[in-house]
């Protein structure tokens, strides 16, 4: 099954003003620490190249200096054509790991589990629910990923959900958010974080991360440009021209449990996505946390 994630950029909830925007993001010297640790890639971020010669396009990446992989499930499956085990041995060829994948959790899940298993993977990832109506609609959804850890922890992996900016929206007083924290079990449910979501809903990614430490063990690290509204929901630009301060939330991150930050870019004005991607692997390398 095709998952268009184009259509999941959900755009409620941005009614967060231009201030609060730019008090969680603005950007601070990279303070003393280290260098980050390897870094990957959201394949979704070249959506577009990706189809048209998968192997050629991961081979570029390995080069700009990407070592880790997360795919996502498009027309020609996570594994892009190959069978996980060719998969898995393309990416072995050039120094890379896939680390995770976004996928539907709701057709042939148990076949992925075991897919993804059988090659070392560490995460199957829900990367869409849609705004739900009701807080019980978040709580079946909790139910579901519960049931989706049980079935990733057999096969020797972790499930986690992806979010975006409507779980950080308040509903009925409360964030759809907190009851998914809540609701699911942290022995078969991690969360990754896509910090452009959380910033662009209004809300502190380090302050969600430091309420729920070791939940949140991926990241996307996606920026926000600052020429953009508050409401403008399709606003990522290259790492380092926007504004939100990854080596402050990073180093946070990393205090916090977070494993693997992942670079995500949905955007690209006046550019290519394979430059975009050159251009943000050159900011990960300098980065300081």
């Amino acid at each position: 099954m095709t998952i268009n994630r184009r259509k999941f950029l959900y755009t409620s909830g941005m009614l967060a003003s231009g201030a609060a925007l730019a008090s969680l993001g603005c950007k601070s010297s990279q303070s003393s620490g280290s260098k980050t640790a390897p870094f990957g890639i959201q394949l979704y971020t070249l959506r577009a190249d990706l189809p048209k010669d998968p192997k050629g396009v991961i081979k570029a990446l390995s080069g700009y200096g990407y070592k880790q992989v997360e795919s996502f499930e498009g027309q020609q499956g996570m594994f892009w054509g190959m069978t996980n085990k060719e998969f898995k041995a393309y990416l072995d060829s050039l120094g890379m790991n896939v680390i995770s994948s976004h996928c539907n959790i709701n057709k042939d899940f148990e076949l992925k589990a075991a897919q993804a298993g059988e090659i070392g993977m560490k995460y199957l990832i829900c990367p869409f629910i849609g705004h739900q109506k009701t807080m019980d609609d978040y709580k079946r959804y909790a139910d579901q990923f519960n049931k989706s850890g049980e079935i990733c922890k057999k096969n020797g992996l972790r499930f986690a959900y992806h979010n975006h900016g409507y779980t950080f929206t308040p509903l009925d007083g409360q964030l759809p958010q907190d009851i998914l924290m809540t609701s699911t079990d942290a022995s078969l449910v991690d969360y990754e974080m896509d910090i452009y979501w959380v910033v662009t809903a209004g809300q502190d990614p380090e302050a969600w991360l430091k309420k729920y430490p070791n939940r949140f063990t991926l990241c996307h690290v996606k920026d926000r440009g600052k020429q953009f509204p508050a409401t403008e929901s399709n606003a990522s630009v290259d790492l380092g021209t926007g504004s939100i301060d990854f080596p402050k939330i990073l180093k946070t991150a990393k205090e916090t449990g977070m494993k693997y930050n992942i670079v995500e870019q949905e955007r690209y004005d006046n550019t290519t996505p394979l430059k975009s991607a050159e251009v943000d692997a050159e900011y990960m390398k300098k980065l300081v946390i």
